[in-house]
């Protein structure tokens, strides 16, 4: 089932890019990425509350809450270098590029959650390597 969520996001995340491209033309990047943030910000906390599970956040340790923390400081960074590069470059250059984050994620997870790096993974990471450099120079 997780396959199917990813091919998902992988979709959204085209559309993202595509409709953001339009979106941002003559607008400030950092205001553009606000104003996304917001609409997130309403469909996410509409399905927590549609899902009824605000009271969820009352057993959440103060671990969890830091670490959240810290992945939503991360993304607002990468959303706002995101859509500056948007602003300045292609979308069938930046797109790939952004991208780059699946082979650091591998890399990361084998450094700091101690997973396991595969044959199978290390050559798909350098195949999102390769095909990046193939698309942007």
């Amino acid at each position: 089932m997780w396959w199917w969520y990813a091919l998902l996001s992988a979709v959204f995340a085209a559309l993202t890019a595509v409709l953001a491209k339009v979106g941002i033309k003559g607008v400030n990047s950092d205001l553009a990425t606000a104003i996304r943030t917001v609409v997130i910000l309403v469909v996410a906390w509409g399905i927590v509350l549609v899902k009824d599970q605000p009271a969820d956040m009352l057993h959440l340790s103060p671990r969890t809450w830091v670490f959240l923390g810290l992945s939503g400081v991360a993304t607002g960074l990468s959303w706002i270098f995101y859509f500056k590069a948007l602003q300045l470059g292609k979308v069938s250059q930046v797109a790939p590029v952004d991208k780059l984050s699946v082979a650091i994620a591998i890399g990361l997870s084998v450094l700091f959650l101690g997973e396991t790096l595969t044959l199978k993974v290390a050559l798909g990471a350098l195949l999102i390597i390769g095909g990046t450099l193939v698309l942007i120079l």
